[in-house]
């Protein structure tokens, strides 16, 4: 290496090494099932990420060894399809590649003409077009869906006050704004009130019935109260997947208060929004084509790597609206570098931005709509196969309904709470499966979320397996 530059001094040496590293992360996933879920992390391994900052360079060859050694068997595992504690993609070969590209290019997607750019917008047309969305609805690839449903209370909130919030702020607005979701939304919903400036007590939590859907009755007597008390109503969440037990609220019932009351409606459909992808689950969303803005994750039951969440929005003038911001170095001109406006900065917070937009492209390019949709749907024949096992065994209790394909349960037992806790980690530990754990109706249930497209029924057959055979060993101790 020159002290100019940082470029490798030996091009050979550094492809020999790079396709070295290239065979190992396929190995790894080709391999994936012979490998541990996960695995406790020794102290040792831990502790040796505790060493000082690097003053002078290390050969790139043990850098790699000890990835492979200490990093790469201590991850989360959600790569592995005996992976279903929480609501992650396990990722594609494909998608790692275009990753590859993506950072070899490592062109800063704020903005500028350029043609990653168009392959960002050849994106919201596809999602809108997914979403059955119209022409000037527009779209941006961001980190996750907690972003992407910050950014929609940012949109609905300029929409009800006007652009003059953007310049002096919610105390000048006069009005107090409210808004609503279900007590089974994620928490990044309460967070993004939080984090727009009205406070996460302006937002009011709906109960939902027994399928874990919003109560449409309690919203409505809501909304007329805060009415009556000189608040001024503006946003509507609702989910479709909601993550404890991946019930879909009535979206259509939503849209239609949302429209009589004249609500911003927006879908948190982190994970299930997707379904549409599938002709049998589509009808499941219903009502979904008619919200004002829908957040969710490519990186989840879309399978695309780490991370690639989105957001789109029905009114795209609104969204740009909320965001574009005049600046010198950032003068727009209709030729040269500086042309191809809007460019992705004026539709959310962020200047540099990754192009996520590649990896996404590359995945939806390689599998097609009609093979992802296949893949959703099995994922959620696998969780109905789960249901049916757990059915079949009387030492274990389903704990709530199965909407798509998040299945929660227990194994029965005095203690039940504490000895499903335990359970769960037991399983975790063993690096057969790996659930995770949730509260359904106040009482402790293992949860397995299949998102994975390397799941199947003989690992829903392990957890079972497991289950009892843990359960069995802490009652007898």
């Amino acid at each position: 290496m020159s002290a100019e530059n940082l470029d490798p001094a030996d091009w050979d040496a550094f492809r020999s090494q790079a396709h070295a590293m290239l065979d190992d992360m396929l190995n790894f996933t080709q391999h994936i099932r012979e490998r541990p879920v996960w695995q406790v992390i020794p102290p040792d391994i831990r502790a040796s990420f505790r060493e000082p900052l690097p003053a002078e360079p290390a050969d790139l060859t043990q850098i790699h060894e000890r990835f492979m050694r200490d990093i790469l068997p201590y991850s989360a595992g959600n790569a592995h399809p005996g992976f279903m504690g929480w609501v992650n993609g396990g990722g594609t070969p494909v998608g790692m590649l275009a990753e590859m590209l993506a950072a070899g290019l490592n062109t800063n997607l704020g903005g500028r003409d350029q043609i990653p750019v168009e392959v960002e917008r050849q994106l919201a047309l596809w999602v809108r077009d997914i979403f059955g969305f119209p022409q000037g609805a527009s779209g941006l690839h961001v980190t996750g869906t907690s972003m992407a449903n910050f950014i929609a209370v940012l949109i609905a909130r300029t929409a009800r006050l006007g652009l003059t919030v953007r310049q002096t702020g919610l105390a000048e607005a006069g009005a107090k704004l409210v808004g609503y979701t279900s007590s089974a939304a994620h928490l990044c919903i309460a967070k993004a009130m939080d984090m727009s400036g009205l406070g996460s007590d302006a937002l009011r939590i709906i109960p939902v019935n027994r399928d874990g859907e919003m109560d449409l009755d309690a919203l409505q007597s809501t909304i007329a109260r805060d009415r009556a008390a000189g608040l001024t109503p503006f946003f509507l969440a609702g989910t479709a997947g909601t993550v404890d037990i991946g019930a879909i609220d009535d979206l259509a019932g939503l849209a239609d208060i949302a429209r009589d009351e004249s609500l911003w409606f927006h879908v948190d459909g982190a994970f299930g929004a997707l379904a549409m992808l599938s002709p049998e689950l589509a009808p499941l969303l219903s009502g979904i084509e008619r919200a004002d803005s829908i957040a969710f994750d490519f990186h989840k039951w879309g399978q695309v790597p780490y991370d690639a969440g989105y957001i789109l929005v029905r009114d795209g003038a609104a969204h740009q609206s909320t965001f574009d911001f005049p600046a010198a170095y950032l003068r727009r001109e209709t030729r040269g570098l500086a042309a191809g406006s809007p460019w992705p900065c004026d539709l959310g917070p962020d200047l540099s931005r990754g192009f996520r937009a590649l990896k996404t492209w590359v995945t939806l390019q390689s599998f097609g709509t009609q093979k992802l949709g296949k893949m959703i749907r099995q994922s959620c024949a696998v969780a109905q196969y789960l249901k049916h096992r757990i059915e079949q065994e009387p030492q274990l209790e389903l704990m709530a309904p199965v909407a798509l394909n998040i299945v929660c349960f227990r194994f029965r037992s005095e203690d039940a709470d504490a000895i499903n806790r335990r359970i769960a980690i037991a399983l975790q530990e063993s690096g057969i499966v790996a659930p995770s754990t949730t509260l359904v109706d106040g009482a402790l249930a293992i949860r397995a979320a299949i998102v994975n497209h390397r799941t199947g029924f003989s690992e829903m057959d392990a957890l079972v397996t497991a289950t009892l055979a843990f359960g069995a060993k802490l009652i007898d101790a």
